[in-house]
């Protein structure tokens, strides 16, 4: 019988295998995301002190439209750069997560670059 692998935990697998090779710094930190059917979530970490310097996400309250598509994603990039650049952070490394660097993922990474994150 064949079984069918779950997603997530095949993502999780890929996702910690990156990570062994991917650390943030506190001149450097870490932009994380995460994607579920219906929002999207960005973090900016400082993995040497273990804090959550910046984030954003489709679920915060000034946020209009819907959180599962490209321009919300695009949306969360744009702000997680504007947020990062109030405190001085303008170079970060990227963590994909373990999801392919297409659709969602893609859109918010772009948008963060064009609003001065460099990565």
């Amino acid at each position: 019988m064949i079984t069918k692998l779950d997603k997530n935990k095949v993502r999780k697998k890929r996702h910690a295998r990156v990570r062994t090779k991917i650390h943030g710094t506190p001149e450097r930190p870490r932009l994380n995301v995460y994607r579920s059917n219906k929002n999207i979530y960005a973090q900016i970490i400082d993995d040497v002190a273990g804090h959550t310097l910046v984030s954003a996400s489709t679920l915060e309250k000034d946020f209009e439209g819907a959180g599962n598509n490209k321009e919300a994603a695009a949306k969360v990039g744009e702000l997680i750069a504007k947020r990062a650049l109030e405190k001085n952070i303008t170079t970060v490394v990227f963590d994909r997560g373990g999801y392919l660097y297409h659709g969602r993922v893609k859109a918010l990474a772009d948008a963060a670059r064009e609003n001065g994150l460099q990565f």
